[in-house]
């Protein structure tokens, strides 16, 4: 009787300290917050950014006659 319940004791401990699909968890969290990160860097910086890429867009049609053959 003693020993069923040691057994039933020790699965009950392996059961509350598993760790299975905690990895998956904190990637979850911290893909999360790189996301969040993202948008609140591309609401700061829209205006730089606007910037950038009508910059990248007018070097791009400038080179275009040099690329087509």
């Amino acid at each position: 009787m003693i020993d069923k319940l040691v057994v039933k004791l020790l699965t009950l401990k392996m059961r509350l300290s598993d760790e299975h699909g905690q990895d998956l968890a904190e990637y979850a969290l911290i893909t999360g917050g790189v996301a969040i990160l993202l948008i609140i860097a591309v609401g700061v910086f829209s205006t730089a950014l606007g910037g950038w890429f009508t910059k990248m867009g007018a070097w791009v049609d400038d080179l275009a006659p040099v690329i087509t053959p």
